[in-house]
Order: C-alpha cells, then structure tokens, then sequence
C-alpha cells in the first residue's frame, strides 16, 4: 500500500474503533504485516495530542519459537505502549475488558537512545531499571487467523503493571525465574531465556525492525521483553501474583 492508502485505511481503521470494530471485516486478509505496522504506528500518532494516549514506550511480542511457528511468522511482532495504561502494582481492572489476559514479563526502562545497529551489549549498557511487570492484553478478534488485523490493533495491548524497579546491576535477566500465581495457586513458572535466548535480545531485535518504520528505541522509552510463560486469560474476581525471583513482585486483579 502507497503513502495515501496507509492514510486513507488509518481513518477507515480509527471509524471502526468508534463503533467498537477492532477487527473490521472489510479489512480480513487484505493487509501485509508491515501495512498493518503503519496503520498501527499512524493510530497512535493520531491521537498523539491527548496526554493519555501518548506513546511511552513498546511492547516485543510472539518471542517463543513455538509460538512464532504457531501464527507463522519468523520473527516477533510491536505494539506501542501508552501512557494510559501504566498502572502500578496491586492495580484494581474493570470487569469490562474484552476477553481479558496477562502474560509475565520484564519491563525496561532505557537511559540512552539505541540505534538500529544496536547490539546486545550496547542494549545493557543503556539500561536504566528493571520492572518486574505484567502485560494486560484484550482479545479483540481472531488474533489466530487475523494477525495483521492484530497488530493494527496495537497487537492485544490495553495496559501493563509494574512493581517497583530495581537497578540491573548483576542481574542477568536469561537466568531469572518467574513465578506465577493466580487466587494464590502456583500455575506456571517461567526462566528468562525463553525469550528469544535473552529478553534484552528483544530489544535488540527492536530498535532493528523499528529503523523500517522510521521510528526508533528512545531515551526514556519502556519496553515490554516478552512473556517468560504462556499467556494466561483473566476471570472476574482473579487475583494474579508474579514472583520474578531476585527482582520482585508484581499483582494485579480483575473486579
């Protein structure tokens, strides 16, 4: 799709969104991947101007091989994190979300801009804080068939938690374990280098894919690693805990 196409769908996208389309029918199996990346990037730009809806930072998701082979992709995918939906631990969500759910992740913060030749060294070096944190996704439509239509809609995003942070200094985040309770129940645990071998490794492949979209990895920027467990959904009344062993905890719950 040319330049005027891109616009022309971004208006025909955000109309949709109005009437509480996120997936629009008339768009299933009609869009690329890197068309959808633009649609979803020039969403966010058009509501830049309300404080709520800025952009903060990015969100790395599909980082497991399994996963990836599942939606047939051969690489992760981006969304944009916005600054409404920044919560902080022992957070309270509405019972209306659509389908909701959560996966178990770091969250870093960046000190220094990266460029697209970033490495994974350069990555570390431009760390500020580590997140324990989870991200709060909503299932808008038919991630599995529609992957594109997905990532337009800013790839499941609604809002992600963040336990207090910690400095990363000796922490290596591939040897990290997390651990995951929901109603006090252990249900899963996870190490850090399920993702992509190392969840700065995400970054890496980031600020790369980013530089195609004219867009880059920022100081200040947040960034959401990548889940070191499967995706779990989330029932009304659920309390979730997340023990990420040597950082912190991070809880959320569902009215």
């Amino acid at each position: 799709m040319n330049q005027e196409e891109i616009a022309r769908a971004i208006e025909e996208f955000a109309a949709a969104r109005q009437r509480g389309e996120y997936f629009p029918r008339a768009w299933y199996d009609r869009l690329s991947l890197d068309d959808a990346y633009r649609i979803q990037l020039g969403l966010v730009e058009r509501e830049a101007a309300d404080p709520a809806r800025r952009r903060i930072g990015w969100k790395v998701g599909l980082t497991s091989p399994a996963i990836q082979e599942q939606f047939g992709v051969h690489e992760p995918v981006f969304g944009c994190l916005l600054a409404e939906g920044r919560l902080e631990s022992g957070h309270v969500l509405s019972p209306d979300l659509i389908a909701p759910g959560f996966e178990n992740e770091i969250c870093v913060a960046l000190a220094r801009d990266l460029t697209p030749e970033a490495d994974a060294a350069s990555v570390a070096a431009a760390v500020d804080v580590f997140f324990p944190a989870l991200e709060i996704i909503e299932t808008r439509g038919d991630f599995t068939r529609q992957l594109a239509l997905a990532l337009a809609d800013n790839a499941q995003q609604k809002a992600f938690v963040l336990g207090r942070g910690v400095p990363p200094d000796g922490i290596d985040l591939a040897d990290v374990i997390a651990r995951v309770h929901i109603n006090g129940v252990e249900v899963a645990t996870g190490r850090g280098n399920t993702v992509l071998g190392h969840p700065l490794n995400s970054i890496v492949w980031l600020a790369r894919k980013l530089a195609e979209f004219g867009e880059r990895v920022r100081a200040g920027d947040l960034v959401m690693t990548g889940s070191f467990t499967r995706q779990f959904p989330l029932s009304r009344g659920d309390h979730v805990e997340t023990v990420f062993e040597g950082i912190g905890a991070v809880s959320v719950c569902l009215a």
